[in-house]
């Protein structure tokens, strides 16, 4: 009586394998710091710090992120202040608004979305944004304060 004559399809294979976990940082919560994972992040708080994932990185409508972003997938609906680098593809969702480079494989971004700064695309790209971070790590520090001198 019932019956259906649709024919079950197999579920889509997961884009990035992990154990099955994500992490989540809940609306409410504010870390100040870094974050390095191996899987999945969800990001429904704010952030004062950095974020690495070798998986996805998921910014949540009311997420904040004031630091960078490196990850293998991401998808961005809240804020984020500070530089992305997707190896794969980048989604900017809804609402999202990213004031920062963007250095990605693949850039897919809905008309609500808003983004201010430069955007590199390509496998070239992310590579180029890994020589950047490496230039900046080892340029001499400018405004390094006089040595020996006490504080009176």
């Amino acid at each position: 009586m019932f019956s259906s004559t649709k024919t079950r399809e197999t579920p889509m294979e997961p884009t990035t394998k992990t154990n099955g976990t994500a992490s989540i940082i809940a609306a409410g919560t504010e870390i100040s710091g870094n974050i390095k994972c191996d899987g999945d992040i969800r990001i429904d708080g704010t952030l004062k710090g950095n974020v690495h994932s070798s998986s996805k990185v998921i910014l949540g409508p009311d997420g904040k992120i004031q630091g960078d972003i490196e990850a293998k997938q991401a998808d961005v609906m809240g804020k984020v202040t500070g530089k992305i680098v997707v190896t794969d593809l980048l989604n900017l969702k809804g609402k999202a608004e990213v004031d920062g480079d963007i250095y990605t494989g693949q850039l897919q971004v809905e008309p609500s979305a808003s983004f201010n700064g430069s955007c590199h695309m390509g496998k070239a790209a992310v590579a180029k944004s890994n020589v950047i971070k490496t230039e900046q790590s080892t340029a001499p520090y400018v405004n390094k304060p006089p040595e020996n001198v006490l504080a009176g």
